[in-house]
């Protein structure tokens, strides 16, 4: 199948030497104007864009700037066709994006030979992109199997919680979503990959594979002594993580899943565990799983309580906002409490 080439000029002999050029071997759109080409572009995508600088309205350099600006368009590999042999001018395009310079007058013979280059590079550096992107989907794949497998085996050891982790998973799901739509720390959020913040959550209670099963599944409330074993589960939860950040490279990933696991029972007045931290300083994760771990609490059933209603667990958390939890992300968590009942047990 012939490759698809734009050539842009405003001057009628250029396009037609430049399509008598290369006409046998590409299927050639010639365009008096840069706004011409953005027309066709909204139906066509080139392979390559041949592109003069010196036009009115829109120059090349201009419209070089809004193919780059574009995301559907960005990737096109742009090539300037010019009489002008200023250094600075090079400079300038290759600055902006643009792939080579061809100087008019051209030849048939060098404008095709410097075309078939640059979509060669083109075509292999697209090709290696694909590889490069499912190697990435599959290392994604697996990360995503063996935490599922490591979460679901610390769950499956605390008989009281079936489903906790999946359910924390989804409420985390909608209210960074909602906190995204409020404008709610939405500079710290657009800097992280929402898809890896939301499935690292499902460590947070990694730590509790050291809890021993006797305080893990005791059926009654714990002892003041069994409980400070039960709180050794956050710092624990940090050490695990640790061990395996030591031995990747995935940092993102396992330093947001560290920070849920070993900051979602802190509370935003200083009272809570391991560290003590108040307020801001707790790391957003974990005030983000403080609201949903508890919550999920409430509502479940366990073996040494009934389950509350959304409605007592929505009322039990407003309660408690400024306290234990950061009051700006309890508000946004009543926005969305309808949704959570969605999910809830």
């Amino acid at each position: 199948m012939q490759k698809t080439i734009f050539v842009v000029d405003d001057n009628d002999t250029n396009l037609s030497v430049a399509k008598e050029a290369l006409k046998e071997q590409y299927q050639v759109m010639t365009m008096p104007s840069a706004a011409k080409m953005f027309t066709i572009l909204e139906k066509i995508t080139p392979d390559l864009i041949l592109l003069d600088i010196e036009m009115p309205e829109i120059d090349g350099f201009e419209a070089l700037k809004r193919l780059k600006g574009n995301s559907v368009l960005s990737s096109i590999p742009v090539m300037f066709l010019t009489g002008m042999s200023d250094a600075s001018v090079e400079v300038h395009g290759f600055q902006l994006g643009v792939v080579d310079f061809i100087t008019k007058p051209f030849s048939a013979p060098v404008l095709n030979n410097r075309i078939k280059t640059h979509l060669d590079i083109d075509e292999i550096i697209r090709e290696r992109t694909s590889q490069l992107q499912q190697k990435t989907e599959q290392l994604q794949k697996l990360q995503n199997g063996i935490v599922f497998v490591l979460a679901d085996m610390v769950e499956s050891r605390d008989h009281g919680t079936g489903g906790h982790i999946e359910r924390t998973t989804a409420y985390i799901k909608i209210l960074l979503e909602a906190m995204i739509i409020h404008g709610l720390h939405t500079a710290e959020l657009k800097e992280m990959d929402l898809d890896l913040l939301i499935s690292s959550a499902r460590l947070h209670d990694v730590g509790k594979i050291s809890i021993s099963d006797v305080v893990l599944n005791k059926p009654g409330k714990l002892t003041d002594e069994e409980f400070e074993i039960m709180k050794t589960h956050s710092m624990e939860g940090e050490r695990i993580i640790d061990q395996i950040i030591s031995r990747t490279e995935n940092v993102e990933f396992l330093q947001n899943a560290k920070l849920f696991a070993g900051y979602h029972h802190e509370r935003w007045d200083g009272k809570g565990y391991p560290h003590g931290l108040k307020g801001e300083a707790i790391p957003l994760q974990g005030r983000i799983m403080a609201i949903v771990d508890v919550y999920d609490a409430l509502v479940s059933e366990r073996p040494y309580k009934n389950p509350f209603s959304p409605e007592e667990a929505v009322k039990i958390i407003m309660e408690n906002s400024g306290k234990q939890f950061d009051p700006e992300i309890a508000e946004i968590f009543y926005e969305v409490r309808e949704q959570f009942k969605t999910v809830s047990p």
